[in-house]
């Protein structure tokens, strides 16, 4: 186990240049081209397998989302000016359009931004909580990260106080959801390196405690998306849900976190072990690629897409078995990461007309061509790119 070898550093570097070349090149350039909305500002999302729109709904989702991605890469890949002003362009639509009276944000706008949607879901708040931390770093300007804390506060009170929101489920049926718990982790953590407050370390710490004491369940080696309030098993086709993609993502949160404590021993323990009980659940061993949705007890899962190998899965693999690598320097991480990149280089992007395709039949077949809509668009893609140049250069430069 060495991973200063050799061979490793230079696949690691070659890695390096293959991120950075697919986000400078095909990724960044397909949608600045064709996704920013030059006179309403903002950005667009639904977009064909060419990049032509298919429908002028906005995401509010997106606008935080790409914001953050285009202000990230300015500040870790290279200082595009371009790219700053395209950032600001998305929080600019944010601050104007997407913001109710109660301060909660709406969930889809038109491309002039009249709200049509509003969501109980707090993930629109999250991503341009992030943005403008992000913002905040590249331009210099502080104010937009107090913003982001004043806005990650709003949204603590929102979490905290259930009768502030519409229930999920009715009475009879206590339960909550992973997906909360651990957008916070990353939410507060990007926001940190932009402004110090101990809400966000605080916050860090309850949702991963959370997370071990009540998603992780080890009776079926699986992180389980929605759990009794308590963490209690529901023995439902709900509960019973395990998303591997999703739950890989929280493994590298939980890694990212270690590191920012210098590499803390129980959260490289913690972290490792989601991945591990998740590649085990989320690998196909018959086509390659992490698959959407089992089942803890093994039963078919109800969803619609279980088998299919959606973008967004991929790429969290991607980053997460890099951390792990960077870890532990277990050679094990390193074959996983060479596994999923592989797969996900072989199958997703579009070689005729630049980006990825987003929708993959089990096979790895596509099975539809668009680039975007209102949940795929740039955002787990260039992230990814962004986030594994960096790894590759501190693993090979360390």
């Amino acid at each position: 186990m060495n991973k200063y070898s050799t061979t490793n550093s230079t696949y690691l570097q070659n890695c390096a240049v293959q991120y950075k070349t697919d986000l400078t090149e095909n990724i960044l350039p397909f949608w600045l081209q064709n996704g920013v909305d030059k006179i309403n500002g903002g950005y667009y999302t639904c977009l064909d397998q060419s990049g032509k729109l298919m429908d002028s709904t906005k995401s509010v989702w997106f606008q935080g989302r790409f914001a953050y991605v285009l202000a990230n890469a300015y500040n870790s890949i290279e200082k595009n000016q371009a790219w700053l002003e395209a950032s600001k362009s998305g929080i600019d639509f944010i601050e104007k359009h997407c913001i109710d009276t109660d301060g909660r944000f709406f969930f889809e706008v038109t491309a002039n931004g009249t709200p049509l949607r509003k969501r109980r879901y707090l993930f629109s708040e999250c991503f341009a909580a992030i943005a403008m931390a992000e913002y905040s770093t590249a331009s210099g300007d502080a104010s937009y990260a107090q913003k982001a804390l004043d806005l990650f506060n709003l949204v603590l009170k929102y979490k905290n106080t259930p009768a502030l929101s519409e229930a999920k489920y009715l009475p009879s049926l206590e339960a909550k959801g992973h997906s909360i718990c651990m957008i916070l982790i990353n939410t507060a953590s990007v926001i940190r390196r932009a402004i110090k407050d101990e809400v966000l370390s605080n916050q860090i710490d309850l949702s991963i405690a959370e997370i071990k004491k009540d998603f992780m369940h080890s009776e079926f080696k699986a992180v389980l998306e929605t759990v009794g309030p308590n963490g209690e098993f529901i023995d439902s086709c709900m509960g019973r849900t395990i998303n591997p993609g999703h739950a890989i993502e929280t493994a590298w949160f939980i890694l990212e976190e270690a590191k920012a404590k210098n590499w803390d021993k129980s959260l490289v323990e913690m972290g490792t072990q989601i991945l591990d009980w998740s590649w085990d659940w989320g690998w196909d061993k018959q086509y390659g690629g992490i698959i959407n949705f089992m089942d803890c007890k093994n039963f078919p899962s109800q969803d619609y897409a279980q088998d299919m190998k959606f973008w967004w899965p991929q790429t969290e693999a991607i980053i997460a078995t890099l951390y792990a690598y960077q870890a532990t320097g277990d050679e094990k991480y390193l074959a996983m990461h060479k596994q999923i990149n592989d797969y996900t280089y072989a199958h997703f992007p579009d070689s005729e007309n630049g980006e990825w395709f987003g929708y993959l039949h089990r096979d790895g077949t596509v099975a539809q061509p668009a680039k975007g809509n209102l949940f795929k668009g740039p955002f787990h893609i260039p992230r990814m790119l962004i986030k594994c140049h960096t790894l590759c250069n501190e693993i090979t430069t360390k």
